[in-house]
């Protein structure tokens, strides 16, 4: 009954906010939810990816249907309780015929370091504690994140589920924020720590395994216990790699091999697939959940701003006949995706039109 109800209810927004009842953005709105049983929290989190499936792979995928994209979309929620929750969605107002429009992109090199290493370890109160340094977070699985509203963090799927159930701490998710140090302190950054309300993860990652379609879907949104009053970082859909300013990318997070540092870095995007941004950024472990982000021009507010436009997935794995390579991927913010993150931190539809 309600979720008949929601396709009514949602003109009715869209006619007192002053638009036409058929949006021009895409709507992910949930449907009905229902209990799951609570999870185990027995394995740690792995902060690698492991896939056979690279890029051509991944472009030779089929599309999926509508209703694949339903399944893939709804999503799990870990409440700080340990209940388990489980959200079937809808999808209004996408056009299933431009859903893959990708250009063709490169191929590109191997390994995490390319060479020289081109991460910069972040010192100093005022580059730690000012935007967009200070929108980056630690969580306490080892991964980063971002912020991205007032109390919501965008993070890697892996970090606290590994596919098949949720990883040790989970439950007790907290994020640590950047906070000054004393004066006299020698060691590295310290933190402040918030607990995790409510975790959301997207069925298209929770398969039974981390398996080649749940790499497009490694992605979550934490919803912390109170508001970090703090800066965050708005979301934006992710453009091909031809249309990124400079085709440049750049992300910062908590590298394993850099103990208490904040590394940024900063390169160019080479390969592509509708769902998938390769690039060769050096990164370590410790950097998955990273918000990656780019300059994009605003029309509404005519200047140009910093968009998170996908997640830094980690170092990706490939057996190519029998020959090991290795990628470096992020997980690329499409438009369906924009809808359903944004309603999480949102609430509600019409405030999610801005991509």
């Amino acid at each position: 009954m309600a979720s008949s109800l929601v396709p009514a209810l949602l003109a009715l927004m869209l006619l007192q906010a002053g638009v036409c009842q058929r949006p021009q953005w895409p709507v992910v709105w949930p449907q009905q939810t229902e209990a799951r049983p609570p999870p185990h929290f027995l394995q740690d989190a792995q902060l690698e990816v492991t896939s056979s499936c690279g890029p051509d792979c991944h472009k030779r995928a089929p599309v999926p249907s509508y209703w694949d994209l339903r399944h893939f979309l709804s999503y799990e929620t870990l409440h700080s309780s340990g209940q388990l929750t489980q959200t079937a969605v809808g999808i209004y107002g996408f056009d299933a015929n431009s859903f893959y429009q990708t250009p063709a992109g490169h191929s590109r090199s191997k390994r995490q370091i390319f060479g020289h290493d081109g991460r910069f370890s972040i010192v100093g109160q005022d580059f730690l504690l000012n935007y967009p340094f200070s929108t980056a977070v630690k969580l306490s699985t080892g991964c980063s994140g971002t912020l991205v509203g007032e109390r919501h963090v965008l993070t890697a799927a892996h970090c606290v589920h590994d596919g098949k159930n949720y990883v040790k701490g989970a439950q007790r998710l907290r994020v640590g924020f950047l906070r000054p140090k004393d004066r006299n302190a020698t060691d590295g950054v310290k933190f402040q720590w918030i607990r995790v309300k409510r975790t959301h993860v997207p069925k298209g990652w929770i398969k039974g395994t981390a398996n080649d379609i749940g790499m497009d879907y490694d992605y979550a949104l934490l919803e912390l216990k109170k508001a970090h009053r703090r800066r965050h970082m708005k979301l934006g859909i992710s453009p091909g790699a031809e249309r990124l300013p400079g085709k440049r990318v750049q992300f910062s997070g908590f590298d394993n091999d850099r103990p208490g540092q904040l590394v940024f870095r900063f390169c160019q995007a080479e390969d592509e697939t509708y769902d998938l941004l390769y690039q060769r950024c050096d990164a370590q472990p410790g950097a998955s959940g990273s918000g990656v982000y780019a300059r994009m021009w605003s029309q509404k507010r005519k200047r140009w701003e910093r968009k998170v436009i996908g997640v830094f997935s980690g170092h990706q794995w490939v057996d190519l006949s029998g020959s090991p390579q290795e990628f470096n991927v992020a997980v690329r913010i499409t438009p369906l995706k924009f809808a359903q993150i944004c309603y999480w931190i949102k609430g509600n539809y019409v405030d999610c039109r801005d991509g």
